[in-house]
């Protein structure tokens, strides 16, 4: 019995070899270790912070003397008015403006685009260690902090889920299916009737966007949100299923099995997902973000959803987003084409 067992457990360990699947239990521990290093500021390269200040304010003669004398760390950038700083903070030229008044004894405001990041917690540290060198410990220079994207925490994090949902589709499910066909020679089949190449492929482009559009309205109900501007949020809902959903086709054309698509699938979904929505809190993270096709989904989205954004503010995003989804799609066809591990 207990040969039996060993030699049962032997072949199952060498099915998950095959398959790729033993792949995950190394790449998850090491991705997060990765990740966690990146959200990690203590050996980061220390960045300035950028201080905007209104040029109609009055502030303390102290603090501007102590924002100045400490160069090293902040840097200031005048502004017009309110309204100037505001558009200056959405398109992340500041990361906070100060807000003054006549009277020297009122603390200051600090107006920032969310609470809940590593550059409103910068700033503030800053200044209460600024206060400390020039005043001592008296009441502190700012009194409150008023985010730009003033919403509760359930809208806050609602882009996260929308990008989450929308990879989950697209890099769990779609390649699974793709690869489950191919692998029962469902594909074969269908390819000798007189279907073609891309009807086949417009049929699962369809799926993972309606898949996608289900997943995000269903959110949307339940947590009656509100779409805020209605027609760029839809646009952008559009184009991104459509890349993504491009992408995992292309990724089920390259397993030969579910077992596998499942593996390169989850490969794929974590490092998408992470960097971009993380990359509020982790300078390194904000880096690396960029140079991911989620990032590119993921920044458009919460501007619309939290700042009122619209898409001829992100007509690069959007262009770039349709034409990685036009190329993932015609790989997708040039391997069909080939009956690639078919």
């Amino acid at each position: 019995m207990i040969r039996n067992i060993i030699a049962l457990t032997l072949n199952d360990l060498a099915i998950a070899f095959k398959n790729k699947t033993i792949y995950l239990i190394l790449f998850i521990p090491l991705f997060v270790f990765l990740s966690l290093k990146l959200v990690d500021q203590k050996d980061a390269t220390f960045q300035k912070i950028k201080i905007g200040l209104i040029q109609k304010e009055k502030y303390s003669p102290v603090i501007i003397k102590s924002i100045k004398a400490a160069d090293k760390v902040f840097a200031i950038s005048w502004l017009s008015d309110e309204e100037d700083g505001r558009r200056w903070l959405k398109e992340k030229k500041i990361d906070g403006i100060l807000i003054g008044s006549e009277k020297k004894q009122r603390p200051l405001e600090l107006l920032v685009l969310t609470k809940a990041s590593f550059q409103t917690l910068a700033i503030v540290e800053s200044f209460s260690a600024l206060q400390i060198a020039a005043e001592g410990y008296r009441k502190n220079w700012i009194s409150d902090i008023r985010p730009l994207q003033d919403s509760g925490i359930q809208k806050q994090t609602l882009p996260t889920w929308i990008l989450m949902l929308a990879l989950l589709v697209s890099f769990i499910i779609i390649p699974g299916q793709v690869a489950e066909e191919k692998e029962k020679k469902l594909l074969l089949g269908l390819l000798q009737t007189p279907m073609r190449e891309f009807e086949w492929l417009l049929a699962k482009l369809f799926l993972g966007m309606i898949l996608i559009n289900l997943a995000v309205i269903f959110l949307h109900l339940l947590g009656k949100f509100e779409f805020g501007n209605s027609l760029s949020y839809v646009s952008f809902i559009e184009v991104g299923s459509f890349c993504f959903s491009s992408f995992g086709i292309f990724l089920g054309f390259l397993c030969r099995n579910q077992a596998s698509a499942r593996t390169l699938g989850v490969l794929v979904y974590l490092p998408l997902l992470l960097p971009s929505a993380l990359s509020d809190f982790s300078q390194k993270l904000n880096a690396v973000a960029p140079l991911l096709p989620s990032y590119w989904f993921y920044e458009p989205i919460k501007a619309i959803l939290l700042e009122g954004g619209r898409i001829s503010n992100f007509s690069l995003e959007w262009v770039y987003l349709f034409l990685a989804g036009l190329l993932t799609y015609f790989l997708s066809y040039l391997l069909m084409k080939k009956r690639w591990l078919m």
